[in-house]
């Protein structure tokens, strides 16, 4: 098996980076016109051999979501679909696992078909079929309460990371987990005051091996100025988590944070923008149109950079 996902790896590693050769820190938007069209695309993950990529199209308020796809063949990216299981309710948070064949998200669909959508997010998970994506299933208690839950990611061990308001949190929004031991979740951990705070903590990427965790602080400024921090698990403990430089964290919102299966690229949403606020000369409406079509217009879109460089300016 560790041979098997070894060349995975290699073969993620290849197909994922075509699309950006830069070894620098300078996030670069993912796919401009395919995948990151100006409208709202977000919250990425990509398939363990890095040809499919996962990722959400949703409203400015995201009551609108849909988890969609695009597959790389023959050295381009297909025009994304929305994916099977997705599309009538509000979708979000893909996590694609190391099989490759499961998928979990977070949605506000219903227990029951027919049942009105739920007031709160459940993290579900949808298996691959001979014939395609089954029907998704809603994850039980530990993991799934009465509050809100979202933004799943596992490590190899089966251990899922999660987002929560449930109670006994530090802050408006926590990072839990729910360690899998002898077949089944074990009750849910809060990570405790070198991850969470007073404020809102959101969406945890866990390594693979849980040697790192990477996600999103609203301290001190609100989801304005939401930002990236990483902690590193050292003799099992949690180290203070460290926020991201710039121009990884930004002044705009920066959300969704992954790193490919072979540890090579770091990517993510943001709905930053790096057009200047007063262009040199005023714009003519093909111009002004072009601008608020486009990638970079200040609606999320997925970006993606060296993971090396962000390691190395941690230093």
């Amino acid at each position: 098996m560790k041979k098997i996902v070894a060349v995975i790896a290699l073969l993620g590693s290849a197909v994922i980076g075509q699309a950006q050769n830069s070894k620098n820190l300078v996030p670069q938007v993912f796919q401009p016109g395919v995948i990151s069209k100006g409208d709202y695309e977000s919250h990425g993950t990509f398939t363990p051999s890095g040809d499919t990529l996962y990722f959400i199209k949703c409203s400015y308020d995201l009551k609108i979501s849909a988890i969609c796809v695009s597959y790389k063949r023959n050295g381009k990216w297909t025009e994304p679909a929305v994916a099977s299981f997705s599309g009538k309710y509000m979708d979000a948070d893909p996590f694609v696992a190391k099989d490759g064949r499961s998928l979990y998200f977070m949605s506000n669909r219903p227990l029951r078909d027919g049942d009105p959508a739920k007031d709160d997010t459940d993290i579900w998970m949808v298996r691959m079929t001979k014939n395609g994506w089954g029907a998704p299933v809603r994850l039980n208690a530990p993991i799934n309460s009465e509050k809100d839950e979202y933004y799943p990611t596992l490590a190899d061990n089966g251990n899922i990371y999660f987002g929560s308001t449930r109670a006994g949190g530090k802050g408006g929004s926590d990072i839990w987990c729910c360690k899998y031991k002898d077949g089944k979740y074990q009750p849910a951990e809060n990570l405790g005051d070198a991850i969470n705070t007073p404020y809102h903590d959101y969406e945890a990427f866990i390594a693979p091996d849980e040697s790192y965790l990477i996600y999103n602080s609203s301290r001190p400024n609100g989801l304005k100025n939401l930002d990236f921090y990483i902690s590193y698990k050292q003799n099992g403990m949690w180290t203070k988590a460290k926020k991201l430089p710039e121009p990884i964290s930004s002044n705009s919102i920066d959300w969704s944070p992954k790193v490919t299966r072979d540890g090579k690229w770091f990517y993510f949403g943001s709905t930053r923008s790096t057009d200047p606020a007063t262009p040199a000369h005023a714009d003519n409406m093909q111009r002004l149109n072009r601008k608020l079509q486009s990638a970079n217009n200040g609606l999320s879109d997925i970006y993606i950079v060296d993971f090396e460089a962000i390691k190395q300016a941690l230093k």
